[in-house]
């Protein structure tokens, strides 16, 4: 959910440092526009060198370099030797599983559901095709703040909450203009260099997906709510 120039980061570590020389899976990525969201959106503002401020910098850094960056050899925030990720207790899978999922949102909404249930189907999107699905729908992005953070380096766990405005389509909806807000649980284990070597996400993919198909149907047909009221989405194994 970012524009191809970048000026000074204000959020994420790296990204300002030899952006010419890094490998961009969609250009060098600007985080201006989502960054005002996130200044006019948040629920919390953290003192400066808070133990809270840092955990928050750091996942928005992990999350830049994780969507945005093509080899893993040039990620900072992520150990790419040990790095596992997993959704819900799932399966914990390293960068090469991630790799042939297609990366960009669909490690984080695989799902169990028979295929003809599934509002996103992670199984027919490809990196380019899931960044253009999420950033038609949120022209201002997905902005990311930290609720509240229970345990520090080297095991980080915290609260967190997404949120964006539908403001265009998705998968056949109308947008509607409203709020889509996602809470969850994570664990950051990370090493002595504050990489990331092991991820878990905790949360109901349903809070996303069942509040972008309440948008009238574009086709004219009636919207499918029982299929986001309650997706029974798994890990991303």
């Amino acid at each position: 959910m970012a524009s191809s120039s970048v000026g000074q980061e204000k959020y994420r570590s790296f990204l300002s440092e030899e952006v010419k020389n890094t490998k961009w899976r969609f250009g060098v990525p600007n985080y201006d526009v989502v960054n005002k969201l996130f200044e006019e959106g948040r629920t919390k503002i953290w003192l400066p060198g808070s133990l809270e401020e840092k955990v928050q910098n750091f996942v928005k850094t992990w999350e830049m370099e994780f969507f945005h960056k093509i080899d893993p050899d040039e990620f900072k925030s992520i150990d790419p030797k040990k790095f596992t990720f997993s959704v819900n207790g799932g399966k914990a899978l390293n960068l090469e599983e991630i790799g042939k999922l297609g990366g960009g949102y669909n490690p984080l909404l695989q799902t169990s559901l028979p295929e003809k249930l599934r509002v996103y189907n992670p199984d027919e999107e490809t990196a380019a095709s899931s960044h253009k699905v999420f950033t038609t729908t949120f022209p201002r992005g997905f902005a990311l703040e930290i609720l509240q953070v229970y345990t520090g380096p080297p095991v980080m766990v915290y609260k967190f909450r997404h949120w964006g405005y539908m403001e265009g389509p998705f998968k056949g909806h109308a947008p509607t203009g409203d709020i889509i807000e996602l809470f969850g649980i994570a664990i950051f284990e990370v090493d002595e260099q504050m990489r990331a070597v092991k991820v878990e996400f905790f949360y109901d993919p349903g809070q996303l997906l069942g509040g972008l198909l309440k948008g009238t149907s574009l086709d004219g047909s009636s919207a499918e709510e029982p299929s986001s009221s309650c997706p029974v989405l798994r890990s991303t194994g």
